[in-house]
């Protein structure tokens, strides 16, 4: 989407008049109004296609499917339905004891109710259950037992039958109450609340973003036109994720990331486009002439913006969970639609709009006049100017505090997502809490080992033996048998997947047996999900990091900016990681975020933040790179170029993150502890890279580093002045051989 550099090359004289528009120029404002009105039909279109992309995404996707648990799983989903239920019925007998002839009767009836209801196998209850298993489905203090049954069919389908079934069963059955629970139950009210939760963050952010950016324009006409370009972008990707539901599994957490990133780097898009429009025409340009240079300078940096950002998050594909292959989707997705409405119709806006791009100037309303625009960005300057004047003292204290605000990370515990995602008053959260307080040995947290092959009572007898034998096993069941495939159920000491657990499923898939044994349950789960992101995080990172050195070498033709903005980048997200394991594996200020800790962080989570955060955080490195670049091409003057940058495009820089913030913060209030801890986590890192390492760090470093900064051998020089991208237009000769020839 870039077009040729029109500028004159060395040697050339000056040009007649103003240049004439590029190509790309000519193709976006040649029919503005038939491009604006092109867009409105696909974004109708596109409201059309997504329009009800919640209903069809998943609530799951957090194991490996190429895992051994994930084979044991649904080859006992197959075989014995009844060893994997995923709905429960919490049976409340008052004062009553579950063993009264009144209760039992009403239990019963209930469970041969729900043996009936379509979709719906292996239904057992305490009231049912041979002596050895009777005991894990009745609470210690015998007023409350369990039926259980698994609801079949996919993701959707299980949502389904669960909405039909849920309103027949709960509530109050003559001597009994009855709360639905279990994994189906925590899904869908997993689901149901992102939903929610999503519309009101979007009600927070919008009319509070919309007011950010008429503080940051002044003008209430060029503050509608960075929302009207994330709006475009959400829909648009809605429609996307629609589209590929057909093909895949799509997790509905996505749909978080796709409104944050739609608004937020829609916004950091439209905001540097404008801005640099309204900065040629103070120059006295015609608004055409304007679009031209804005396109060739902050056009080029936005399109690079957006390939950096794609590319953290593409890096998420490379794991085989679909959860975070979800948010690679719709991250690209609404990363690229979002630079593409900042190039194609905001650029048409610009060019109908004209002047009138400045109408509305709310700010006036409380000041006399502008100010003086030379004294734009001074305080940046100066800002700038103190941290070069102490450069060693502000790069080491920043890194300290930046190291220390990290450090909580080393404590970290993985884990999974269960029901205490949800709130503490959610009715699934509720049963969940019961059976992990009051019922022996957890029902639904052990193990479960398939066996398959043809052997003998003997011989599943000597297996169970040892088996038994293990230090952290306290009772095992079955075999339950079915031609030539069994299953026995381990009951291990402890948390379903504490670290005992973890390790008790390495020592049954070391136990030797005559025939083969699969490993499943919920901390085999877990410690598979933890191998397959192990396994292929050293992939991811290499993938990052090369494909960013790349990139930022394109844009700056150096070969110690590439490695800078990759260790300044990856610095700035250690105050994140040390929040969230300090407030949400920890519990701190569980309370005033209104959140149930679980003493560990979902294994895919950092994951998910390292990738969304450092695609931000180059995003805003490029910002203030490119226009340190145009300025040191313009000059040669080092420290003068760093200083120019910071003031171009600190303030810029810094309304882009708390804008982002904000939308981040909105979707922070989500009621899914998930959720809450993406939005926040981000916003926290978002802030940090604007505020600290974008004006304190970075430039501490270039100063120290000096011209060296743009050194490269001549071999790349020569490839990055024939390949390279960057902002503004081409200098009569490259910055560091007028250094030399000054030498």
């Amino acid at each position: 989407m870039t077009e040729v550099n029109t500028a004159p090359h060395p040697g050339d004289g000056p040009p007649d008049g103003p240049p004439r528009p590029g190509g790309w120029t000519r193709f976006v404002t040649a029919r503005p109004r038939l491009s604006l009105l092109v867009a409105l039909v696909l974004t109708a279109l596109a409201v059309l296609a997504g329009s009800g992309v919640a209903d069809h995404l998943g609530s799951g996707g957090w194991e490996d499917p190429a895992a051994e648990s994930t084979h044991a799983t649904k080859a006992l989903e197959r075989e014995f339905p009844g060893s994997q239920p995923n709905l429960l019925l919490l049976v409340d007998s008052g004062r009553a004891s579950v063993d009264d002839p009144a209760v039992a009767a009403a239990a019963r009836g209930l469970t041969a109710r729900l043996a009936g209801e379509k979709g719906v196998t292996g239904v057992g209850s305490y009231w049912q259950a041979a002596p050895s298993a009777a005991g894990a489905l009745r609470a210690k203090d015998g007023h409350e037992a369990l039926i259980a049954a698994r609801i079949t069919g996919d993701e959707n389908a299980m949502g389904r039958t669960l909405d039909r079934l849920a309103p027949r069963y709960r509530g109050t059955h003559g001597p009994v109450t009855v709360k639905v629970g279990g994994a189906v139950a925590v899904r869908h009210e997993m689901q149901t609340i992102i939903k929610e939760d999503l519309t009101r963050a979007e009600m927070i952010a919008l009319p509070i973003t919309l007011v950010l950016l008429v503080m940051v324009f002044g003008s209430a006409i060029a503050a509608l036109l960075p929302l009207g370009i994330g709006i475009v972008a959400i829909i648009g990707t809605n429609a996307v994720l629609r589209g590929l539901t057909t093909f895949t599994d799509v997790s509905v957490f996505a749909l978080n990331l796709t409104t944050a990133l739609g608004l937020g780097l829609a916004i950091d898009y439209a905001l540097f486009i404008v801005r640099r429009y309204r900065e040629e025409l103070s120059t006295g340009a015609d608004p055409l002439t304007a679009v031209g240079t804005t396109l060739r300078t902050a056009g080029r940096t936005v399109l690079f913006s957006a390939l950096t950002v794609a590319v953290s998050l593409a890096a998420m594909m490379v794991f085989p969970q679909y959860f975070l292959r979800s948010f690679a989707y719709a991250g690209i997705a609404v990363v690229l639609l979002a630079a593409a409405a900042a190039l194609i119709l905001l650029p048409a806006a610009l060019v109908l709009l004209g002047h009138r791009v400045n109408s509305l100037d709310l700010r006036r309303l409380f000041r006399r006049d502008s100010g003086d625009a030379r004294e734009q960005g001074a305080a940046w300057s100066r800002t700038a100017g103190l941290v070069m004047r102490r450069a060693p003292l502000f790069a080491l204290g920043t890194t300290a505090l930046l190291v220390i605000l990290g450090l909580p990370f080393l404590g970290v515990k993985f884990g999974t997502a269960d029901d205490r995602q949800l709130p503490s008053g959610a009715e699934s959260h509720v049963v969940q809490q019961h059976i992990r307080d009051g019922f022996p040995g957890s029902p639904g947290g052990g193990l479960e080992v398939l066996a398959e092959g043809r052997a003998t009572g003997a011989q599943y007898t000597a297996y169970k033996q040892r088996v038994a034998a293990l230090p952290e096993v306290v009772r095992v069941d079955g075999p339950l048998v079915e031609g030539d495939t069994a299953y026995f159920t381990v009951q291990p000491r402890g948390e379903a997947v504490d670290d005992a657990a973890q390790r008790l499923v390495g020592d049954l898939r070391s136990v030797k047996a005559p025939f083969a044994t699969e490993v499943t349950g919920t901390a085999a789960v877990l410690v598979d999900s933890k191998h397959a992101i192990a396994e292929r995080l050293p992939w991811a990172g290499a993938f990052i990091a090369v494909v960013t050195l790349l990139l930022v070498f394109l844009l700056t033709g150096s070969v110690l900016i590439p490695l800078q903005a990759v260790v300044l980048n990856a610095l700035s997200l250690t105050a994140m990681f040390g929040a969230v394991v300090w407030v949400f594996q920890d519990g701190h200020l569980s309370g005033a975020l209104g959140f149930t800790g679980s003493g560990s962080i979902e294994t895919t989570l950092p994951v998910l933040m390292f990738c969304v955060a450092f695609g931000l955080s180059m995003d805003y490195g490029v910002f203030l790179l490119s226009r340190v670049k145009e300025e040191y091409d313009r000059t040669g003057d080092h420290d003068a170029a760093v200083r120019h940058g910071l003031r171009r495009t600190g303030g810029l820089i810094t309304a882009a993150a708390v804008i982002l913030a904000v939308v981040m913060v909105a979707i922070g209030t989500s009621r899914v502890t998930n959720t809450k801890m993406l939005g926040l986590g981000i916003a926290l890192a978002v802030l940090m890279d604007a505020m600290v390492v974008r004006s304190l760090l970075v430039p501490a470093i270039m100063r120290l580093t000096g011209r060296a900064t743009w050194w490269a051998p001549a071999p790349l020089r020569r490839f990055h002045r024939r390949f390279g991208l960057s902002e503004g237009e081409a200098p009569a000769a490259p910055a560091e051989e007028r250094e030399t020839a000054r030498v």
